[in-house]
């Protein structure tokens, strides 16, 4: 891995965030029901989507949510989606934009960020918990509520 820096999304890295290649038996974790049943609710306005860029090539894309006025206190400060390539799972990619994201979440004057997911064997569980997310509930779904404590 290069120099890793984050990027707006935009009509030059759209493309490439979509045909991010997962692992195998990855992609049925990718959007958790309560996420996808919530993209409907998301105003523009508070949705902040970033490609994470290895020099020229797309490695990665967050989309965080910050709406302090959600009614649900766990899409106040939110990641709706983290993916990162296969090839480059495990350098440090998901770290990095998990952290820009906190980095902007306090910028913004909040003091923790939320993700939900599945839990399954190729699921990302652990990858939140090596970054820093504790859990702290459980969706009516049946998936884990994390925070990450900034």
């Amino acid at each position: 891995m290069g120099e890793l820096r984050l990027e707006e999304l935009s009509a030059g890295t759209i493309v490439a965030a979509n045909n991010l290649s997962l692992r195998r038996g990855q992609e049925q974790f990718v959007t958790p029901p309560s996420y996808a049943i919530a993209d409907a609710y998301i105003d523009p306005l508070t949705s902040w989507p970033r490609v994470v860029l290895d020099g020229d090539t797309v490695v990665g894309f967050i989309r965080g949510n910050f709406d302090p006025d959600a009614s649900q206190e766990e899409f106040r400060s939110c990641i709706w989606r983290v993916s990162v390539s296969g090839d480059a799972q495990g350098m440090g990619v998901g770290r990095f934009a998990v952290k820009a994201l906190a980095e902007e979440a306090r910028s913004r004057g909040f003091d923790h960020v939320t993700a939900i997911w599945e839990e399954g064997d190729d699921g990302p569980e652990q990858f939140f918990l090596k970054v820093g997310f504790t859990v702290v509930g459980e969706t009516q779904y049946g998936e884990k509520l994390g925070a990450y404590t900034l």
